[in-house]
């Protein structure tokens, strides 16, 4: 099996070595240029480099090509062409021009757009990314090569996930390496952000899935009483795979492979039914496409295997939810990672200026990463004693925190604690050292020995939105710091003295301590920390002043992006919970409360029988379930009555912000309130008249 990982990986990519192989020497020359060095590419090259990419597809079986691109709506888009093109006599030609490579035309207003495109102004252009390599994808259709793009508006501003992201690569390229010839290291000319996303997810029968509205139309049980068996036991993590499961996993990392990616770790979480798949590190651009290129490949072969996929946030309510963790860290060209303290990160004074940067960033713009993690599943996820809080705060670890306070009492730190051995108490067992630190999983950004673990991030999103605005905020704190040491007499006094300043100034964004505990929300409300609840909550902080300064600063969004992507923000909220508050209305209509008629006329007419058939007999237990019932009924009627009043109602709201508010104020309590009594009548009514299937069912299907 190693030697045919080995022949599949990439094969389906037009990755480096391909193109080294089919390339002209002069054309693959030029290409690296532009990949490596942002210079721009010629007409002439494109040319080439089209015509052989084209030959190298059509030799894979590809009929068409298309420009693969990540539009507003959270998922990828394309549109395919095919080779074809007409010639004399009746016959055809196979063509693919430079200029198809490098520049393709979408319906702009056809995708969100915050009001950047009318409906009547259409023109959008998608344009080639050559840093990201193209690759061939087999469905139905045959096989496409896609070409990976950026998506932008006919006036220019980005309508894309993809953009912003490579705008804000090039912003903290620009300010790390300032600070980096600052420490003398004139041979690194590029830093890159190196990314690993971790993907969780959940698997269900597809049988079972179509018979649920909500999974169908929602992604998560709008409906369902906790099943007698949840994740209370921890039997499930890192348990043993299911051969379903793990026949999905065979085919899943074999799809991942041809692709190039770097699919390693696999497991068993938490919850039942729920997965993990973990990536080798690339750069944040190739790790974007490569999530997103991820999710695509898993819904598709878990149809495969008759199951069905479920990347929401919070599927099934009463147990674990899903994230997606998101590892960041800053790579020299030189491969050297500025994140690795070394074994005296007291004494290195390079990591630890790069350290305070991402403490001060995180720290001043808490709000703005809080947002990059949002969506309407997340509110349900975050701070739900499963995953890290909607505050936002940073781990350092017992080792670098007493790191951090001996700069700040001092100016320096002298001593550095260790961790020592292991010793477990059994001589055949291996003793080695022991981390400087231990691991905590309630935190929201957590040092974890050379990265940051951004863990707040929503496993149905594009990594696209966390890591712009985590490369945006840092590229803003090191430009202030080469600002300011640039041209200092004292170079190594100026930067200790800055180090000491900044610690100081955001030390209270650190915190090692259990970000369940309700005393945390109240110590960071002492200390002045946001903490925003949910999308709606998060949304108003990127239209803020310091906002607006830092993205446009940086290049990466202009004011009428920002705003625009606000406005985009809040539609994808208020048409979320539409759908939810009406697939419920639906539910509850014609499923549930017809069974529960249905279950309390069979059990009235049983009273009935027995009363006649034995005047004397005891029917206390029968007639207090049927009045139980039917009160329950009634509550049933009158929170449905009322979800359809609110949701009417919201539709009188002004679009945006007034109505994404009402339906988070007051739409989703409508809806819970409807949950209520329906999930306590599934533990009431008989079996086998329950309507759709149950948690146990779906949980403990396959």
């Amino acid at each position: 099996m190693s030697d045919r990982i080995t022949e599949i990986f990439g094969t389906d990519v037009f990755n480096e070595k391909v193109m080294e192989e089919r390339l002209p020497k002069e054309t693959f020359e030029a290409l690296q240029e532009t990949i490596h060095k942002g210079k721009r590419l010629d007409s002439a090259v494109a040319e080439v480099i089209a015509e052989k990419m084209k030959e190298w597809a059509l030799e894979h079986g590809a009929t068409h090509y298309t420009h693969w691109f990540q539009p507003l709506t959270g998922i990828t888009a394309e549109k395919h062409d095919s080779f074809l093109t007409p010639a004399d006599k009746g016959q055809v030609i196979m063509e693919f021009s430079g200029k198809e490579l490098v520049k393709g035309e979408a319906d702009a207003s056809s995708f969100p757009s915050g009001g950047l495109r009318a409906t009547f102004e259409a023109r959008g252009y998608t344009a080639w990314d050559c840093t990201s390599p193209a690759f061939l994808r087999e469905d139905a259709a045959g096989v496409t090569l896609c070409i990976p793009t950026a998506f932008c508006s006919y006036t220019g501003e980005a309508l894309d996930m993809k953009t912003p992201l490579l705008r804000s690569m090039e912003a903290i390229d620009k300010q790390a390496l300032r600070v980096l010839h600052l420490f003398g290291h004139e041979d690194v000319t590029k830093v890159d952000v190196s990314v690993g996303a971790e993907q969780e997810y959940f698997l269900v029968d597809h049988n079972t899935f179509m018979k649920r509205e909500d999974l169908i139309f929602t992604g998560r049980t709008l409906f369902g009483a906790k099943p007698p068996k949840g994740q209370e036991m921890d039997d499930h993590y890192f348990g043993s795979l299911k051969d379903r499961v793990a026949s999905f996993m065979k085919n899943l990392n074999e799809e991942l492979w041809k692709l190039g990616i770097f699919a390693k770790t696999q497991h068993n979480e938490v919850a039942p039914a729920q997965h993990e798949l973990a990536p080798v590190y690339s750069s944040v651009n190739i790790a974007t496409d490569h999530n997103q290129l991820t999710m695509e490949v898993m819904k598709k072969v878990a149809k495969r295997h008759g199951l069905e996929c479920l990347l929401h946030e919070k599927p099934f309510a009463g147990v674990n939810g899903s994230g997606k963790h998101d590892n960041w860290s800053m790579v020299t060209n030189t491969g050297k990672n500025l994140l690795n303290p070394g074994k005296t990160p007291n004494e290195n004074v390079q990591f630890l200026l790069f350290l305070t940067a991402i403490v001060a960033a995180v720290d001043k713009h808490s709000d703005l990463l809080r947002l990059s993690a949002a969506n309407p599943g997340n509110d349900h996820r975050l701070g739900a004693n499963e995953a890290p809080p909607a505050i936002i705060s940073i781990f350092l670890g017992e080792q670098l925190t007493d790191v951090v306070l001996q700069l700040i009492e001092t100016g320096e730190a002298k001593h550095l604690k260790t961790g020592g051995k292991l010793d477990t108490g059994v001589s055949a067992l291996p003793r080695f050292g022991r981390d400087g630190t231990d691991r905590n999983r309630t935190s929201p950004f957590a040092f974890t020995g050379n990265k940051f673990e951004f863990r707040s991030v929503a496993s149905s999103m594009s990594i696209a939105d966390a890591n712009t605005t985590l490369n945006t905020i840092v590229a803003e704190t090191l430009e202030e710091y080469a600002d300011k040491l640039e041209g200092v007499n004292d170079f190594e006094d100026a930067v200790h003295s800055l180090i000491q300043e900044e610690l100081t100034a955001h030390q209270r964004i650190i915190f090692n301590g259990n970000g369940y505990a309700d005393e945390w929300k109240v110590e960071a409300a002492r200390r002045g920390l946001p903490n925003l609840p949910s999308m709606v909550d998060a949304i108003p902080s990127l239209t803020t002043e310091k906002a607006i300064a830092t993205f446009t600063r940086q290049g990466v969004f202009s004011e009428t992006e920002l705003r625009s992507r606000a406005e985009i923000n809040y539609e994808i909220y208020t048409k979320s919970v539409n759908i939810e508050a009406r697939t419920m209305i639906d539910m509850a209509s014609t499923k549930y409360i017809p069974v529960v008629i249905r279950f309390t006329t069979r059990l009235a007419d049983s009273i009935n029988n027995v009363r006649n058939a034995c005047p004397n007999a005891d029917i206390s237990v029968q007639t207090e379930l049927l009045s139980e019932v039917s009160t329950m009924l009634r509550e049933t009627q009158n929170a449905l009555n009322e979800l359809k009043r609110v949701v009417e109602d919201a539709q009188k709201m002004a679009e945006g912000r007034e109505r994404a508010v009402y339906f988070h104020e007051v739409v989703c309590p409508a809806m819970a309130n409807l949950r209520k009594p329906i999930d306590t009548l599934e533990t009431v009514v008989d079996y086998d008249l329950w309507p759709v299937p149950t948690y146990a069912q779906i949980l403990y299907e396959i």
